[in-house]
C-alpha cells in the first residue's frame, strides 16, 4: 500500500479483511502511529488526508462495512483489539446480499448470531438513543424471521439477513455496544495455545443469555429487554418473565444453529462436543487475567451495569459451565 500509494482502498471480504484493511488505512496514512496508539477509544487523527475507503461485506454478521469499529487480534498476547474511533467509519458501503450466498451453514450461524448481539446490545447500551434504537429493533425483528431460515438454505432470507446485519451495525457504531463483546473479545483468542480460537459470532451466542441475565439487575435495562421481548411476540405479564423468554428464545436459535451453550461443550471446530477444547484446569488457571482484560475492553464501559472483577469471572464461570446467573 505505501509503494502503490492508493487514493481509494477497497476492502472486500467478511469482517477479518475489511478490519485488517483499516488498520492498513491507519497505518497507510500514519506510519508513525503504533498499535497502542490505534487502540486508545476514539484516539485516531483525522484520515483521509491520503486516502478513501470502500468497504464490501461478504459475510453477515459483523456489519464492518458501516461501523467505528476494527477487531485486530494479537496472536502473541491471546487477546483481541478493538480499534474504535469514527475516523475508521468507511466512506462507501456495498452490501449486496449475493456475495452472501455461498457462506457455510456454520458461517451463517455464527455471523448471525453476532448481528443479534449488535443490536440487542445497542439497544440496552448506555449510549442509547431513538435513532439507534429503531435500527437495532428492526435488525432483532428481520433476524428473528430470517436467520434460522437462512442457515437452513433458504436464499431470500439470507438477502434479508444481509440487510439485517447492516442495519445492526449501524445500531451498534451509534449507540455502542456491551459486556458479551467485553468477553468474547479476550476469550477469543485465550486459548489458542490449546488448538482452537472461540468464533467471535458463537462466543457471543453463548455469553449473550448470561450476560441479558446478569444486565437485568438493572431497571432500565430489564425494561428495555422486555421491549425487545415484546417486539418478539415471546410473551410474558411481568419484565422478569419477559426477560427469561427472551433469553430462553435465545438460547433455542442456538440449539436450531447447532452452536454450544458453554465453553466446557465448545469444540475445536466450533460445534457442541461432550468435551470441549477449553479443559477446566486450563480456564481456572486464566480467568481472572480473563476477566481483568475484558473488564478494560473498549465495550465495558457502556454496558448498562457494570461489572466489578468478581462479577466478570463468575460471569466467565457460568458461560463456562453453563450455569445460571443468580448475582
Amino acid at each position: 500500500m505505501a509503494e502503490f500509494k492508493p487514493d481509494w482502498i477497497v476492502a472486500m471480504g467478511g469482517g477479518s479483511p475489511i478490519d485488517a484493511a483499516k488498520a492498513m488505512w491507519i497505518k497507510y496514512e500514519y506510519p508513525e502511529v503504533t498499535f497502542e496508539d490505534m487502540c486508545k477509544v476514539f484516539g485516531l487523527p483525522k484520515l483521509r488526508t491520503k486516502a478513501h475507503f470502500c468497504a464490501i461485506s461478504s459475510t453477515s454478521g459483523t456489519a464492518t462495512e458501516v461501523t467505528a469499529f476494527s477487531i485486530i487480534t494479537d496472536y502473541q498476547k491471546g487477546i483481541k483489539f478493538p480499534i474504535a474511533d469514527f475516523e475508521i467509519t468507511p466512506d462507501i458501503a456495498i452490501v449486496d446480499p449475493e456475495l452472501a450466498h455461498t457462506m457455510p451453514q456454520k458461517l451463517t450461524a455464527h455471523t448471525g448470531m453476532d448481528a443479534i448481539t449488535h443490536a440487542i446490545e445497542a439497544y440496552v447500551s448506555t449510549a442509547h438513543s431513538p435513532y439507534a434504537d429503531a435500527l437495532a429493533i428492526h435488525a432483532i425483528e428481520m433476524i428473528q424471521e430470517s436467520l434460522v431460515k437462512s442457515y437452513n438454505g433458504c436464499m431470500a432470507s439470507r438477502d434479508a439477513m444481509h440487510d439485517a446485519q447492516c442495519l445492526a451495525g449501524m445500531a451498534f457504531s451509534n449507540a455502542l455496544l456491551g459486556i458479551v463483546h467485553s468477553m468474547a473479545h479476550k476469550t477469543g483468542a485465550a486459548f489458542a495455545d490449546q488448538g482452537a480460537h472461540i468464533i467471535h459470532g458463537a462466543a457471543n451466542a453463548m455469553y449473550l443469555p448470561k450476560v441479558i441475565k446478569f444486565n437485568s439487575k438493572n431497571e432500565e435495562a430489564k425494561k428495555r429487554y422486555g421491549v425487545i421481548a415484546d417486539y418478539m411476540h415471546l410473551g410474558g405479564e411481568t419484565l422478569e418473565e419477559k426477560v427469561d423468554l427472551l433469553i430462553a428464545y435465545l438460547r433455542k436459535m442456538n440449539d436450531e444453529l447447532n452452536i454450544p451453550h458453554c465453553i466446557a461443550k465448545y469444540g475445536a471446530d466450533g460445534l457442541p462436543a461432550e468435551k470441549g477444547f477449553v479443559s477446566e484446569e486450563i480456564f481456572l488457571e486464566r480467568v481472572e487475567e480473563i476477566a481483568a482484560n475484558a473488564i478494560l475492553d473498549a465495550c465495558t464501559g457502556s454496558n448498562p451495569r457494570q461489572p466489578s472483577q468478581e462479577d466478570m469471572v463468575k460471569l466467565l464461570k457460568c458461560c463456562y459451565y453453563d450455569t445460571e446467573v443468580d448475582f
